[in-house]
């Protein structure tokens, strides 16, 4: 019996699809390396990489295993309250403090293995200026220049351009010290960045200055991100959201919080609808003898319910409910004279407060264990009662718990 036979064209069909398949998978994996490579394109170089970082003053933990970085042209605010590691955390990207554990990059040169160098990428304003104030501007500058180890026409050419970014071109003859304050930082900031750094680090710089040196410097700041890339440590809120690209919050030496700020904002978008009434009511009052409203309240997902005047209630529910229209619905029903209904915005302080109250909850939580009660479940109306928590501005609130599955 003869074997069947194919000619070239029934070849080329069959091993068509195969070949298809191929070129697909070819295709497929050259787009994903294309865009791979497009984002490393997109993404501006890391100047400054710190991985681990710890510092203990003997059996005390100021920075606890801190990550942070630092890219070409971003401008970052390293936010925390007073005593929240900020401090110490510079000085320890600066190569003044060295830490008990971790590493830092700068510019791809390991700071720990190679200070001189890497240092050599770095400006430092510390909190405390380090200016003589017996010297003249230009005297102190040049002087910098030499710790820099720039000289002759390379160091008169670097003291004219930083005098220029900092303002300081008129009174390059004056004494330090009968200087302004808002003038004496900007020469302290004219130092750091004397030599053209990568990345320059201030720590709180406006301390201490009248609203209009405020103004000024914060502008300077912004203005030296267009050149540099630049880390501002600060407890001033206002200050973050004037010049900042992102925001590092920081609290008990830990990271809270690590992104931009309208990331900031929009993940920490506040689930409360504050309603309105024509006329003054005791919420309150009525939803203690009502339990069965208050239910209704909860099961629509209301949380609880925070008094702001007599004519004005802050509704809490869950994040991403659609509360408005159930609100509006539930409203008619039981007949409530609805003016407005007002969702709440989260200021960038009010955040700020959250995220470092919900660490020391979240520490306290550790260190405590619940007793086995859920208070946020209303089983009888004896249990409203217990519903009624104190605020810490002292207002009192129904907490309605979650609403039933």
């Amino acid at each position: 019996m003869k074997e069947p036979h194919f000619d070239e064209a029934d070849q080329a069909s069959k091993q068509a699809p195969k070949t298809a398949e191929a070129s697909s998978t070819n295709a497929i994996q050259e787009e994903t390396l294309g865009n791979t490579a497009l984002n490393q394109q997109n993404t501006p170089p890391l100047l400054l990489d710190a991985q681990g970082l710890s510092r203990y003053f003997d059996q005390h933990c100021a920075v606890q295993n801190l990550d942070l970085s630092l890219h070409k042209g971003e401008v970052l605010g390293l936010l925390g309250p007073n005593g929240a590691g900020k401090s110490t955390t510079l000085q320890m990207l600066t190569g003044n403090l060295a830490p008990s554990t971790g590493q830092i990059q700068i510019n791809g040169v390991d700071l720990l293995d190679n200070p001189r160098e890497a240092k050599q990428h770095l400006g430092y304003l510390p909190e405390q200026p380090p200016v003589y104030r017996d010297m003249r501007v230009d005297e102190y500058l040049h002087y910098c220049a030499r710790l820099h180890h720039l000289s002759g026409k390379k160091a008169t050419l670097a003291v004219d351009n930083a005098k220029q970014h900092c303002g300081l071109t008129e009174v390059g003859t004056r004494l330090i010290g009968l200087l302004s304050k808002g003038y004496q930082q900007r020469v302290g900031i004219a130092q750091a960045i004397l030599h053209q750094p990568d990345v320059v680090v201030l720590d709180e710089p406006t301390v201490g200055l009248d609203p209009i040196q405020i103004r000024e410097i914060r502008h300077l700041i912004r203005e030296l991100g267009n050149h540099h890339s630049v880390i501002l440590s600060t407890h001033i809120l206002p200050e973050v959201q004037a010049v900042c690209d992102r925001v590092q919050l920081i609290h008990q030496g830990q990271t809270v919080f690590n992104d931009r700020l309208q990331d900031l904002a929009e993940r920490h978008a506040q689930p409360v609808l504050n309603i309105r009434f024509s006329k003054a009511m005791d919420l309150i009052a009525d939803l203690k003898k009502d339990i069965s409203t208050a239910r209704q309240l909860k099961n629509i997902g209301i949380q609880r319910i925070v008094p702001i005047s007599p004519q004005e209630y802050a509704f809490h529910h869950a994040v991403g409910e659609a509360i408005v229209p159930k609100l509006m619905t539930f409203a008619v029903a039981n007949q409530w004279a609805v003016s407005a209904m007002i969702p709440q915005i989260a200021t960038l302080e009010q955040i700020f407060m959250d995220l470092v109250h919900n660490e020391q909850e979240a520490a306290a939580d550790d260190n405590t264990t619940d007793a086995g009660h859920d208070h946020n479940e209303i089983n009888n109306e004896n249990e409203i009662e217990n519903l009624l928590l104190a605020q810490p501005d002292n207002k009192i609130n129904v907490n309605l718990g979650k609403p039933h599955e």
